[in-house]
């Protein structure tokens, strides 16, 4: 084992105080949890038209067999079980019933999609499974009220959308704003929170394009904005189709001021697929470290999740932020069961998930913080923003709250 190896397991243990938990009189364990392992079960779209995705479960299923080869959580082993739903929510709904009534999870962790989520929320909570850090940015999924059961875990997309509509209006305010979304529940969240921000100036947007998963292009939809004159361009997409929308606009040399949703902002999957010189000036937001930006080289952070890749995912992609997501969401998920302690019921996991205050995770940007309470299922909710330079992101501006308003 390597020097920085060794860091990176002694890191594991401090920050997530792996190797004892609490002391209870007694232990209590609902399904999937006994003395010897802890069952949580996922979805993810390892196929499909958001395939780019399947890294997160990858890089989810590999920070399991790290956390397993130091001794589990608590002396328990996890049994992180993921199955395949393409992207598609009957087979979301198909692969959840699985994982609940025959494989006995005791919580679906990191579901992926927005679609995928939303067709499977109504039958965990009234199961009672918890839904924990939903692998999408929708406002909906944290309304404690009607859904007790499930938790978001990254900024929302509304919160973002009101983020560029700010920088839109203080640096942008005679623009003229083309729109390109997903049209489905994922899509239209990121529009209304632009749509918000930008209140009584709505007359900015000057044309609105949707396109459907299953649309082989959005060539389309790019001519429709750029002849529409709209010299900003608000993309909301998902990894395959925002590499296309970035190769078309240089293909018909229309260079408009682009946003680009944080979903799809990853270098290595989204950007170099699509050119890197095609991507400069590409304006996003983060909140996490994105591990092509040399600030980071010597960050102790980085360093032990950069040995963590090495040693349990050699193969994934190092420049892409899905990595970075998939490694804190799981040490988040960690740090939930940890804290559960020898009472490894449904109802102790989601009453730790939403107890957590001021968790600091290296890979998070400095200032951003996890924090959540029985009232607000929101976990991270500050970001940045950011250009892309064509080699890589940087930062600029003040740490934004993207905190959902009543």
């Amino acid at each position: 084992m390597t020097s920085m190896l060794r860091g990176a397991a002694a890191a594991a243990f401090v920050c997530l105080g792996l190797a004892a938990g609490p002391a209870v009189a007694q232990k209590q364990y609902g399904p999937g949890a006994s003395d010897t392992e802890v069952k949580i079960g996922n979805i993810n779209p390892y196929s499909g038209p958001a395939s780019a995705y399947g890294t997160i479960g990858r890089t989810e299923a590999a920070f399991f067999r790290m956390i397993n080869d130091q001794g589990g959580i608590n002396g328990r082993k996890i049994n992180f079980i993921s199955y395949d739903d393409g992207y598609s929510p009957p087979k979301a709904v198909e692969q959840t019933r699985k994982l609940v009534e025959s494989d006995n999870v005791l919580a679906m962790f990191q579901p992926l999609g927005t679609p995928s989520n939303t067709a499977i929320q109504k039958y965990l909570n009234q199961k009672q499974v918890p839904q924990l850090f939903v692998a999408t940015g929708a406002t909906k999924w944290g309304d404690p009220k009607q859904f007790p059961w499930t938790m978001g875990w990254q900024p929302t997309y509304q919160g973002e959308g009101r983020i560029y509509a700010s920088y839109i209006l203080k640096n942008h305010p005679k623009g003229k704003i083309g729109i390109l979304y997903q049209n489905d529940d994922y899509g239209k969240d990121y529009v209304k929170g632009l749509k918000d921000g930008l209140g009584d100036q709505l007359s900015m947007i000057v044309a609105e394009a949707p396109y459907e998963v299953t649309d082989p292009t959005i060539d389309s939809q790019i001519l429709k904005l750029q002849s529409a004159g709209a010299d900003i361009l608000y993309n909301v997409t998902t990894p395959k189709f925002a590499a296309q929308a970035i190769k078309k606009l240089a293909e018909v040399n229309w260079r408009p001021v682009h946003f680009l949703n944080s979903v799809s902002n990853s270098v290595g999957a989204v950007l170099k697929p699509a050119g890197l010189d095609n991507a400069k000036g590409i304006i996003s937001v983060n909140y996490l470290k994105d591990p092509t930006d040399p600030q980071w080289q010597n960050d102790p952070a980085y360093k032990d999740w950069l040995a963590f890749m090495d040693k349990y995912y050699p193969e994934g992609d190092k420049t892409s932020t899905f990595t970075v997501f998939g490694y804190l969401v799981s040490q988040t998920m960690a740090e939930v069961i940890k804290r559960a302690g020898d009472n490894l019921t449904r109802d102790n996991i989601m009453k730790q998930a939403a107890s957590l205050k001021d968790l600091e995770l290296g890979m998070l940007l400095p200032g951003i913080a996890i924090n959540t309470s029985a009232t607000d299922f929101y976990p991270v909710e500050q970001e940045q923003l950011q250009r892309f330079n064509g080699e890589r992101w940087e930062l600029f501006g003040p740490i934004y709250s993207g905190e959902v308003r009543s």
